[in-house]
C-alpha cells in the first residue's frame, strides 16, 4: 500500500497558488472547494510551501484585518514535509501524526508536485484495502468448505 496507489485511486489533481497570490484568493479557494489546504508552487511548478486553514487562522490572530493584504508567502508553511509515490501509506500516516498536520504533498525527486494526500484519503484507502482483504479471506474460507454450519 503506497501513496502512489492512493493517488491512482483518488486522482492527482492539486489546487495550487503562487507565493505572491493574495491570502484572500487562497482562502476563497479553500472555502469554495471545501479543502483544507492549498499547495504553493513557483512559476515552474516546484513546491515552495503549503497554506492550510490553520495557517490562515493563525495569521488572523497575528495580523488581524491586515491579513487581507498579505501574500500567501507571508503565512504559508515554508518547510513542508513531503513524500514520494513510493512512500508507504503507514509511513505517510506516521509523518502526519508526528507533525500534527492533515495534508501531505507528493513530489518527485526534483520536488515537482505529483499530488497531495490528506489523512482522510489515507484512512479511506486503508479501509477499502482491509475490506477487500476480508472479502478475499471469506471467499477462500467458503470455497474450501470451512463455512459456517459445516463440520470438518
Amino acid at each position: 500500500m503506497t501513496v502512489g496507489a492512493v493517488l491512482n485511486q483518488k486522482g492527482a489533481a492539486v489546487i495550487s497558488v503562487l507565493p505572491g497570490s493574495p491570502v484572500t484568493e487562497a482562502a476563497e479557494i479553500i472555502s469554495k472547494r471545501r479543502i483544507g489546504a492549498v499547495v504553493v508552487c513557483d512559476a515552474e511548478g516546484t513546491l515552495v510551501g503549503i497554506l492550510s486553514e490553520r495557517d490562515v487562522v493563525r495569521g488572523l490572530t497575528q495580523h488581524g484585518a491586515g491579513l487581507l493584504s498579505l501574500p500567501v508567502s507571508a503565512l504559508m508553511t515554508h518547510e513542508v514535509e513531503v513524500v514520494t509515490a513510493a512512500t508507504s501509506v503507514d509511513e505517510a500516516m506516521e509523518i502526519m501524526d508526528a507533525g500534527y498536520f492533515r495534508h501531505l504533498p507528493v513530489v518527485d525527486r526534483n520536488r515537482r508536485l505529483c499530488g497531495i494526500v490528506s489523512i482522510r484519503d489515507l484512512v479511506r484507502f486503508r479501509i477499502t484495502s482491509q475490506q477487500s482483504d476480508v472479502e478475499s479471506l471469506q471467499a477462500y474460507v467458503i470455497g474450501r468448505g470451512y463455512g459456517l454450519g459445516r463440520v470438518a
